[in-house]
């Protein structure tokens, strides 16, 4: 049970870094890429940095979903899109390029990636 909360909560940020790149129309290519689409769609509620706690209580800080190592494993939920069943967290579906900017991103949050 703890473990399908944990893979929905990861789901759901990822859900939400989705949407902000295809809402936004961001660049792909641009380097900070992946770090600007989750100021703009997810600090809102998740801790985007290397400190600080999210500010949804709920919310998981990316740090502590990049630290479990299962960061990949979001791909395929990010390309078919994904659904939490709660209304805080809303549904998203990224394109390939958008989905690896973010993965990207969310890999160098780990600790000691810095």
């Amino acid at each position: 049970m703890r473990r399908l909360r944990e893979m929905a909560i990861r789901a759901g940020i990822l859900l939400i870094l989705l949407a902000t790149v295809v809402q936004s129309g961001a660049n792909a290519q641009e380097p900070a890429g992946g770090r600007k689409l989750a100021e703009k769609h997810c600090a809102r509620c998740h801790a985007i940095g290397e400190i600080g706690l999210s500010p949804h209580r709920t919310a998981p800080p990316f740090r502590a979903i990049a630290a479990k190592g299962h960061v990949d494993d979001l791909q395929e939920a990010l390309a078919e899109g994904i659904m939490v069943g709660h209304a805080d967290m809303p549904e998203f579906q990224f394109q390939p390029q958008q989905i690896a900017d973010f993965l990207t991103y969310l890999k160098g949050q780990a600790p000691g990636d810095h």
